[in-house]
């Protein structure tokens, strides 16, 4: 039987009856990202689509959806809507990611990651390699020093920076 791993609270978390998580990162991200249309639209973009019309056919979704998903993620700043003009037609708008879009790729490649994983019968369609060397690439958990961190490993505690702002607000 494998045994059951979860996260070290650490203080007040340790007593999950005595908080709620109020203010949750994880909740405030699903709000923007949680939808399969905004996941797929990011990982477009991090392919190089920046056009409209390339984010509707490749995630294979209607105008009205893409249109709903690029105005949400353009909102949220994670596109960047640039306007274009091609030789005598009217100006259109690509969308680019930002640095808040790139710094959620970690986020859409351990998605991957974890899809080639449990969800592809051993054998994944793509792999992720660096360029330079052609060896794979994982997303893994790891310290400020850059040391990984097994997941027994990992605490979680309140964040004495949040403490203080939320014990200064009025």
């Amino acid at each position: 039987m494998m045994s059951v791993m979860s996260f070290v609270l650490e203080g007040p978390l340790s007593d999950l009856g005595a908080w709620k998580p109020e203010g949750c990162s994880i909740a405030k991200a699903l709000d923007i990202v949680g939808t399969r249309s905004a996941i797929l639209i990011l990982r477009e973009a991090y392919y190089g689509t920046r056009r409209f019309d390339g984010f509707a056919t490749r995630v294979g979704i209607t105008d009205a959806a893409a249109s709903s998903a690029l105005r949400k993620l353009t909102a949220a700043g994670l596109l960047e809507k640039r306007p274009y003009q091609e030789e005598g037609q009217r100006t259109r708008h690509e969308y680019v990611p930002t640095r808040m879009g790139l710094d959620l790729m970690p986020v859409v490649l351990a998605l991957w990651q974890w899809g080639d994983k449990y969800l592809q019968d051993g054998t994944p369609p793509l792999e992720r390699v660096e360029d330079s060397t052609g060896e794979p690439v994982r997303v893994e958990v790891v310290s400020a020093s850059g040391n990984e961190v097994p997941l027994e490993n990992l605490r979680v505690r309140v964040s004495k920076s949040w403490l203080g702002k939320q014990r200064a607000r009025p």
